[in-house]
């Protein structure tokens, strides 16, 4: 065996312990590590003998990352809907979100990819590093158990979970109103758009939340999607503090603009 080639035999095994260096992850099996971090490019173009690239591991870590996602928001949120966090797991399990995981750990830097991959930017390709991610967590799972993962995920989740958080909770607004109104009014919510401001670019759209022709939340924003989302909120915070009194009705101070809003089936849309 010439001595390229005998680097090239201990460059897998090289670049796992490497990355366990970097990482501070401990594999028992570091075959399992070595594979999780060979793409399929670098087995198709390497004439060393591999098991295996990691596609088998992101197919395992993908159900492991959605059932410790999933009992992690369960816990963490005691009183998020089910339809938040739906959209806060789905938010959190994205290829994209997965990527920046990978980012954080590096992970591109010491992944097998062949030439051709490797020259076309795989190393920061958000596809290629949710899957090595996938793959981690899949061999992480396989080498030790659940709690590994935990140990692994958890940090990782914390600093980008409050404005996920966010988005999950206005994403789920209309579906919570809609919810609350046929149980309350037997109707479903219609949004209007009473506004468009600001030049095409940057314009600023006002969106009136209406049940049984009365204005029951206002929202503002850069789309009228945006903007109906927020006017579902508002008027969830209002039907929420007033959730104890014997009969509810509409805030006072939108009822001078209830009377005046047109009926106009164009930009009266039922809640999504």
């Amino acid at each position: 065996m010439t001595n390229d080639a005998r680097a090239n035999s201990q460059l897998p095994m090289e670049m796992a312990l490497r990355f366990e260096a970097a990482s501070g992850l401990r594999f028992y099996d570091k075959t399992l590590l070595q594979r999780a971090l060979t793409h399929r490019s670098y087995i198709n173009e390497s004439r060393l003998f591999l098991e295996a690239d990691n596609e088998r591991l992101e197919f395992l870590g993908d159900a492991v990352i959605d059932f410790i996602v999933g009992e992690y928001l369960y816990h963490r949120y005691p009183e998020m809907r089910e339809g938040a966090l739906t959209n806060l797991r789905a938010a959190l399990v994205r290829e994209e979100t997965l990527a920046i995981f990978g980012q954080d750990l590096n992970i591109g830097r010491f992944l097998l990819l062949g030439r051709g991959e490797a020259d076309s930017g795989g190393r920061n390709r958000s596809a290629v590093l949710c899957a090595t991610f996938e793959a981690l967590v899949g061999a992480l799972f396989l080498d030790q158990d659940l709690d590994a993962v935990k140990e692994l995920l958890f940090p990782l989740i914390e600093p980008v979970l409050p404005e996920l958080a966010a988005a999950a909770a206005a994403k789920d607004a209309k579906s919570r109103l809609q919810e609350w109104s046929q149980s309350e009014f037997r109707a479903t919510p219609r949004y209007y758009t009473k506004a468009e401001e600001g030049p095409d670019h940057a314009k600023v759209f006002t969106v009136h939340a209406i049940i049984h022709g009365n204005v029951w939340g206002v929202g503002h924003g850069k789309s009228k999607q945006i903007a109906s989302q927020e006017a579902a909120a508002d008027a969830l915070r209002f039907a929420d503090a007033q959730q104890h009194q014997e009969t509810i009705s509409p805030p006072a101070a939108y009822q001078t603009i209830s009377a005046s809003e047109p009926n106009d089936p164009s930009n009266d849309a039922p809640a999504a």
